[in-house]
């Protein structure tokens, strides 16, 4: 079994690269201890230097095994925790320390050591889960982006909250606002604080800033066992270029490109993913999180940048990157058939969630970062504007069945000045939470999962900043409070109903109802699964109407079961009473029509009702 998955590894085949290399605790011969592994092809005079032989070179020689590159040890009686690296003379006939590309634990920063660590035989806790996890695809899935330690900042004594305390207060969280999924920003191990974990040392070592393999088990397990998924962010086209890791390791681009392509536009090194171990490598990674930590999904980053070289397609097409992550999506739907992959993909690439056996990518999401970007450049007009902007807010349905279509305002839309959400918003202070309360009910409204990044619950003021915890201390303003409450009543009604998630990708759910009303930018659509049908409608102004004829396509009584300038939301009370009965006579090309209070600024949803 070694030959054959060190064979595939070489030909780039491999996922389960985890369970050879690296430091693993086995019993040989009826003695327990840690056997070694290091691929590392240019490589001489492999030895292990650690804690438990006083970092002496000359203590632990490791044997080449195989002319491919493999040194091996079995080295008994050592322990969790004990920090190592192997010491060897490289191509360029120097000697260095690198860590264990494969370590399963590492020291915090600034340490740089990897560290031992059995990660066997945790207790999971989560079957039921498992049994009944599905890709979601005609299923509400409103995802919670998060990272890690600046969710809820320090304990009181200023320590960092580990995974297991992070659980306790999560878990209650997410249930009480209505949140299907959780994504963790990386949580691989990475040197620099500002880096968010995009640019990593150890891709197989979990984030030490907040605990061991076994307590991000729990956390997952816990989530699971709450009815909570879980999804993982990942980095495939860079790496941190620290010369203790994996920059130049065996004194050849081992990972890397050895060309122009060798420095990203992060000033990181890109991985160079036409080499075949190098597909291994990140492959197995991530299948190692799908296996031994069960997350339900992962979100590979910074696809664009895997399609084209740099992310630009004036370049052209990188062929050895698109066969990549096309062999990553099918080996990873073949081993786990109810987990999601999610690209984080800019480009207009054609098929980025078709199958692979179609000429895809074989994603099963895709982040509609056109849309995210239309939405907010529209909702930052003075409304005076907006009826020469007006496409900004149609467009997205002209392409959204081209792809499985992901609705993002994530965490790259509130740093690097860019402000917070409710500061992209136009006007005056109530203007931009009135504007903020219809933003959110059209990413509902609109077909395609949704993604919101923490803290966009409390409409902050001020940027992330991923040194200190969200300013929890907004709640206390009954106008912040309302924007909380507003976000668990839309993921409450999108669970509800079926129209709001189901067939999402089937045009035959969506009709325009309103939709070239540019003079008083006035956009109104219908959604229909079955026997119900929604109706939405939003003012992007602030005019105020009394009555205002909405077009419908069926007959019969209406009644608003939303409405974002309810008090309750922080609005004035401008709503819609009892059930509306539709008028006969054609508007708008359409044999109905109702008419309707609508409010400034505002966003309502009608429930046709069957009696």
């Amino acid at each position: 079994m070694a030959f054959g998955l060190l064979y595939d590894y070489l030909m780039g085949q491999c996922i389960e690269a985890h369970n050879y290399f690296g430091a693993h605790f086995v019993n040989k011969d009826g003695v327990e201890g840690v056997n070694f592994r290091l691929y590392a092809p240019c490589a001489n005079d492999v030895s292990i230097i650690g804690e438990w032989n006083n970092w002496d070179v000359g203590a632990h020689k490791m044997q080449k095994i195989d002319d491919a590159g493999v040194w091996e040890i079995f080295i008994p009686g050592l322990a969790n925790y004990q920090s190592y690296k192997f010491h060897f003379q490289n191509a360029h006939g120097e000697y260095v320390d690198k860590i264990d590309p494969f370590a399963f634990y590492s020291e915090k920063r600034p340490g740089t050591c990897s560290q031992l660590f059995d990660n066997r035989n945790f207790a999971w806790h989560d079957d039921e889960w498992l049994k009944k996890r599905t890709r979601n695809f005609d299923k509400p899935m409103s995802i919670y982006e998060m990272h890690l330690g600046s969710w809820f900042g320090k304990a009181e004594d200023g320590h960092t909250l580990s995974y297991e305390e992070i659980a306790d207060k999560l878990i209650p969280y997410i249930l009480g606002m209505g949140y299907t999924h959780v994504e963790f920003m990386p949580l691989v191990q990475y040197p620099f604080d500002g880096s968010w974990g995009y640019q990593a040392t150890g891709f197989y070592s979990i984030d030490s800033r907040y605990g061991n393999p076994f307590q991000l088990m729990s956390l997952v397990d816990r989530l699971h066992q709450a009815g909570i998924g879980a999804i993982i962010d990942f980095a495939p086209v860079h790496f941190a270029t620290d010369p203790w890791a994996l920059a130049e390791y065996d004194g050849t681009h081992m990972f890397e490109y050895d060309n122009e392509w060798r420095v990203s536009p992060w000033g990181s090194y890109q991985f160079d993913l036409g080499k075949d171990p190098v597909r291994s490598f990140l492959m197995s990674a991530m299948n190692y999180f799908l296996d031994y930590f069960h997350f339900d999904g992962i979100r590979v980053d910074a696809v664009s940048n895997i399609i084209y070289y740099n992310g630009d397609s004036s370049i052209g097409l990188n062929e050895g990157a698109v066969e990549f992550i096309k062999r990553l999506n099918a080996k990873m739907h073949i081993a786990h058939d109810s987990v999601m992959m999610i690209a984080e993909d800019s480009t207009a690439f054609a098929g980025t969630t078709k199958p692979t056996e179609q000429g895809g990518l074989g994603f099963d999401y895709k982040w509609d970062l056109g849309w995210m970007n239309d939405t907010l450049k529209y909702y930052s007009k003075d409304p005076i504007y907006k009826k020469f902007e007006h496409n900004k807010l149609t467009f997205s349905m002209a392409y959204f069945y081209s792809d499985n279509f992901m609705l993002p305002l994530s965490h790259d839309e509130v740093v690097h000045g860019k402000g917070t959400i409710i500061n992209k918003m136009w006007g005056d202070y109530e203007q931009k939470f009135a504007l903020l309360r219809n933003l959110y009910t059209y990413q509902y409204a609109h077909p395609g999962k949704k993604l919101n990044f923490m803290g966009n619950e409390l409409a902050s003021f001020d940027e992330w900043n991923e040194n200190k915890g969200l300013p929890w201390e907004l709640k206390r303003f009954p106008k912040h409070d309302s924007i909380s409450r507003l976000i668990h009543d839309l993921n409450e009604i999108y669970k509800y109903h079926p129209a709001m998630h189901f067939e999402e990708h089937n045009p035959t759910h969506f009709h325009w109802l309103m939709v070239d009303n540019a003079d008083q930018s006035v956009f109104a659509f219908q959604r229909n699964v079955g026997d119900e049908t929604l109706v939405f409608v939003f003012n992007m102004t602030t005019n105020f109407y009394e009555y205002i004829n909405i077009p419908l396509m069926e007959e019969g009584k209406y009644e608003e079961i939303f409405n974002t300038d309810k008090d309750i939301y922080g609005g004035w009370g401008q709503y819609n009473g009892l059930p509306i009965k539709s008028e006969k006579g054609s508007f708008e090309g359409l044999p109905a029509h109702m008419s309707i209070k609508l409010a400034c600024l505002g966003a309502c949803i009608f429930r046709k009702i069957h009696k």
